[in-house]
């Protein structure tokens, strides 16, 4: 199934965790946005582009159903599911009379929701959209953002096209400082205005780094953070990744409301940490909560940073027992080198491009651009290159 973006109704918190399970547990299904409040549903659609709308009608479907009626009248053209605990023939009908496309009754079956969603993605838009990735620190200094601009550039240069780097950290990311660039505009700018976001305005707050990277630097000001949201980063994700290949998010920097938003629109969530027990502890929680609320793990993929330095007799093997899931990658201790690399504000392919620690990262970014391996003609390729078959 190709990517559906779905905006979600629902008043009703004790059965959010069980929705939000039923619709990520479908096949690049993302939940782009989250209502509340049926009045508040015109605003969401004319903000973000979707290709669907649940509803969840409980616990008064008599109050939901006239906001969308006036949804199908007023010509917005998205396809709205209605789900609840009735089966009584009469809200059905008066739900498809108001253009209701789909009646899901409770408990969803996931089957049938596949169904209908599939018959969603088959005529939706086949405009391309690029891979979000979004790199996020199981605690602080394990090392996110360094991984995060370094994939950046490694997936650069393998996908030959559009990759952005963008810093969710607000007040105090690095991203424009790793890569020694001067933002005149930042996210902030663009979060002024999210629905009204052209190519031409993203273009002009985006800083293009020698590599072929964009960055998408942090607010230059902390007053502009305050006013950030988090409809404002899906807004602008989304339109990042309808105009380049990868979009690499640092962050999001906290594990809150806000924070879910941007996870679910990823296509991939890697948790970086460390093997000592506290950052392990930490993970375990945040996993813990993810599941809590339905979040799809299934994106999540954990990156052990700095494997070699720690002492305390923590291995990865036992890192995966704990957490229950297998560890994506590992990348090697090499502190001087990345920490030069920092101060100078070059990323690792051009500093130190035989180092350790870039091969490593540069193995992450072939696992995610080459899912089903890298292909016979690349390695050939590889091969051939003299230097770079050592490297590589």
């Amino acid at each position: 199934m190709s990517a559906v973006r779905i905006v979600v109704f629902n008043a009703d918190e004790d059965f959010a965790p069980s929705l939000r399970t039923s619709l990520l547990s479908l096949a690049g299904a993302k939940i782009i946005a989250e209502v509340d409040e049926p009045a508040l549903l015109q605003q969401a659609l004319s903000q973000f582009r979707c290709d669907v709308l649940v509803a969840h009608l409980d616990p008064a479907p008599e109050a939901v159903l006239p906001f969308l009626a006036d949804l199908v009248a007023s010509g917005t053209g998205v396809p709205i599911f209605a789900v609840s605990e009735s089966s009584d023939g009469q809200l059905i009908l008066s739900a498809m009379r108001s253009g209701i496309r789909e009646f899901l009754t409770k408990p969803i079956d996931v089957s049938v929701l596949e169904e209908a969603v599939g018959k969603i993605a088959s005529t939706s838009s086949t405009e391309k959209h690029g891979s979000l990735i979004t790199v996020i620190g199981g605690a602080g200094g394990v090392g996110a953002t360094t991984i995060a601009v370094n994939l950046a550039v490694e997936l650069a240069s393998l996908a030959e096209g559009r990759v952005t780097v963008v810093d969710l950290d607000h007040r105090f990311g690095q991203v424009a400082t790793a890569l020694d660039v001067e933002p005149s505009y930042t996210v902030a700018d663009l979060c002024e205005s999210p629905e009204q976001l052209e190519r031409q305005m993203i273009e002009r707050a985006l800083v293009r780094h020698a590599s072929g990277t964009r960055v998408l630097s942090r607010p230059l000001h902390f007053s502009q953070a305050d006013n950030i949201t988090a409809a404002h980063c899906v807004g602008v994700l989304s339109a990042l990744t309808a105009i380049n290949d990868y979009v690499v998010v640092d962050g999001p920097t906290r594990f809150d409301f806000g924070s879910k938003s941007v996870l679910d629109i990823a296509d991939y969530n890697l948790l970086v940490l460390q093997l000592v027990v506290p950052t392990v502890r930490s993970v375990h929680r945040m996993l813990g909560g993810m599941r809590e609320v339905g979040f799809n793990l299934d994106r999540m993929r954990l990156v052990c940073n700095r494997i070699g330095c720690e002492g305390g007799g923590i291995t990865v093997d036992d890192v995966g027992a704990t957490l229950g899931s297998e560890v994506f990658a590992e990348i090697p201790d090499d502190w001087g080198t990345v920490n030069g690399s920092m101060n100078v504000g070059e990323p690792l392919a051009t500093s130190a491009p035989k180092s350790k620690v870039r091969q490593a990262i540069r193995a992450v970014a072939e696992r995610l651009h080459y899912p089903d391996g890298v292909p016979a003609e690349e390695k050939a390729g590889a091969k051939k290159g003299g230097i770079l078959s050592k490297i590589f």
